[in-house]
């Protein structure tokens, strides 16, 4: 009688143990992909953030015609502001650390290196003179509030009137292709007069590097905390070199 019991117990077990295994392995590959999209809550708690100084070596970025000031100058400068603010409280990795340049994709590929981190792309922008102030790009939603905290930090901290786009949502190599929370920081104009003497000043570089280290720690402190609710998933392929815009 037990035998036979055991036998009944055994027919009914095993299928449903089988069941329930297809059923973990189908919910791996389904967080999985989600992951790879990004259309997850907001980066929180990361251990490591990858700084990554826009332009460099043979390509020089924006050149302000007001300061002679070159773009890939600045955004090294900005990132190891950043990283002196952030030293002893997370571990930094930077993508360039000198004037060399760096291919995009292999900027991606130094991210998707790094687990549990998160990536900062610096960069000064440019455009018509009445333009002025910071600019955010983000891609996905596991970025958005990354980025809307960093926007609203310079925002504050910047000392000219703002007339431009503000938090982006932009399909960028540096914003879409990596697998970890990403955004790309434009910390002012080059091409506006008295922005880009602003900008010339290594008082008021130290003092964006101040807030852009203060909202990367109340991230990793608060993840999306109030600051919903998130964008729509977006299901784009990764960006190409082909794109209109990098």
């Amino acid at each position: 009688m037990l035998k036979t019991l055991r036998t009944l117990l055994l027919a009914v077990l095993v299928p449903l143990t089988a069941a329930h295994a297809a059923s973990l392995s189908s919910a791996k590959k389904v967080s999985t992909s989600h992951d790879a999209w990004g259309h997850r809550p907001g980066a929180r708690g990361f251990s490591t953030v990858i700084l990554d100084a826009g332009h460099g070596g043979k390509d020089p970025g924006a050149t302000s015609p007001f300061t002679g000031q070159r773009e890939k100058d600045l955004t090294l400068d900005m990132v190891e502001r950043v990283r002196r603010e952030l030293k002893d409280s997370v571990r930094v990795v930077l993508s360039r650390g000198s004037d060399n340049f760096v291919e995009l994709d292999e900027r991606v590929r130094i991210a998707d290196r790094t687990n549990d981190a998160v990536l900062v792309s610096i960069h000064f922008n440019a455009g018509p003179s009445h333009l002025t102030g910071p600019e955010v790009y983000y891609w996905r939603v596991d970025s958005y509030t990354f980025g809307r905290r960093i926007f609203a930090a310079l925002s504050h901290a910047t000392l000219e009137k703002h007339a431009n786009r503000g938090l982006v949502r932009r399909r960028l190599r540096l914003t879409r292709n990596p697998n970890i929370a990403c955004v790309l920081v434009e910390c002012g104009y080059l091409s506006h007069g008295s922005e880009a003497r602003l900008i010339s000043r290594a008082d008021y570089r130290t003092r964006l590097a101040k807030v852009i280290a203060r909202a990367i720690l109340d991230q990793r402190a608060e993840g999306d905390g109030r600051l919903g609710p998130l964008p729509k998933p977006l299901n784009e392929p990764p960006s190409k070199a082909t794109d209109r815009r990098e």
